[in-house]
């Protein structure tokens, strides 16, 4: 029978969410988590992508069959407001999108299923990824030095903390589940002057003005009513004063959406757009789009057998059916290599007192969800392998 305590795992997320690394740069991250493997002897190779790690679980004949398992550890460029005894000590450094958890939960698995190698054919593949927060990602990188070789996985899961489902329940979502995400930078170049005689300037924030509009009607105008489509423009820089039309206005945002046809699309529409409304009004413009994650589709056949072991699991009633969000996850590579299906671990309190969004300065989690998270995700891989026996994963 395997066991891990609930409190061990909630001392190595606390101790996570206290040392929080940003991506690329998790080097202390890294080197706690293969210490931690390493006390268990499970065999595992570091600096893959610069800071990631693999270990492998392997059972009786290990070559039977593979299954990975994924967790992100990087953290966001955020201050954390929380007044909790494990708040970061890295100032600007914050676990606010729950890959502490993530990371967490995956050792909790290594350690669950370090157990049980006796009790199960095939080899476990657990991928612990830097910098999913940070285009172009850590997927990405580890998979061209061959994060999905040597063993290569039949299928790949993943988990995600959602603080819109309580604890206790999970949710999956079948096909497509996140949107493609791209960031967009907008360079508007006009012609500097004084504020009183505009007719000898031209104005870039006026330019600007128009683009935004545009670009706005553009999407809504142009994407099929039924692809969700997503255009933000969340930065806006020009200007020094009052009184003096500025050179130059930069604007940057992000588009997504889930169909990579019309993503094609409307990057040359938008540049198109941008420029030539620059051009009509005399001034001049460069837009520059970032790619980033492509859609992350789950995988049907693979997604419907991790919903029925969930439900036997956990009970059907704590498993939740969830709508595509427009959201994105570098995840999303593995599932173009191989079937991948990635859900949500839900992490908000009965009461609603810990229930800040991702990706805020008050983020947390209720910390029961390391109770459930662990043991499904171990049963999940446990099927996958084709267990056919039941075993208890005891937290």
């Amino acid at each position: 029978m395997a066991r891990v305590q609930h409190a061990t795992l909630v001392d190595i997320r606390r101790h996570l969410h206290k040392h929080p690394e940003l991506s690329f740069q998790e080097f202390d991250t890294a080197k706690f988590i293969a210490k931690t493997l390493k006390s268990l002897s499970i065999e595992l190779q570091e600096g893959i992508a610069n800071t990631g790690i693999v270990a492998l679980i392997k059972g009786k004949n290990p070559d039977k069959a593979t299954v990975a398992l994924r967790a992100d550890m990087d953290a966001l460029p955020i201050q954390e407001s929380n007044d909790v005894p494990y708040k970061s000590q890295n100032d600007g450094v914050m676990h606010a999108c729950g890959h502490d958890v993530h990371t967490a939960s995956l050792i909790g698995v290594a350690k669950l299923l370090n157990d049980l190698k006796e009790e199960f054919e095939g080899t476990i593949k657990l991928i612990f990824q830097p910098a999913e927060e940070k285009n172009p990602g850590g997927a990405i990188a580890m998979i061209k030095e061959g994060v999905l070789e040597h063993p290569t996985p039949a299928s790949i899961m993943g988990q995600h903390v959602d603080p819109s489902i309580p604890v206790g329940k999970v949710g999956f979502v079948k096909g497509t589940m996140l949107g493609s995400s791209d960031e967009l930078y907008i360079t508007i170049k006009g012609k500097e002057g004084h504020a009183a005689s505009p007719q000898h300037a031209v104005d870039p924030i006026l330019i600007a003005a128009h683009i935004i509009v545009a670009l706005q009607q553009l999407v809504s105008r142009n994407c099929n009513p039924v692809v969700p489509s997503v255009l933000s423009l969340c930065q806006i820089n020009a200007g020094t004063t009052t009184n003096v039309i500025p050179e130059v206005v930069q604007i940057a945002g992000t588009f997504r959406t889930v169909d990579e046809q019309w993503r094609e699309e409307a990057h040359r529409k938008m540049t198109d757009l941008a420029c030539g409304v620059a051009k009509a009004m005399g001034g001049h413009c460069e837009l520059v789009i970032n790619q980033g994650y492509p859609c992350l589709n789950n995988d049907l056949a693979l997604t419907q057998r991790n919903i029925e072991a969930a439900r036997a699991f956990l009970g059907a009633a704590q498993v939740v059916d969830i709508e595509l969000r427009m959201w994105a996850e570098d995840f999303a590579y593995y599932a173009q290599q191989i079937p991948g299906c990635f859900y949500y671990l839900g992490v908000q309190d009965s009461a609603q007192v810990i229930n800040s969004q991702l990706h805020t300065p008050t983020f947390n989690v209720h910390e029961a969800a390391l109770e459930l998270g662990p043991g499904l995700m171990a049963w999940l891989a446990l099927k996958e392998l084709g267990v056919q026996v039941l075993i208890a994963l005891e937290i």
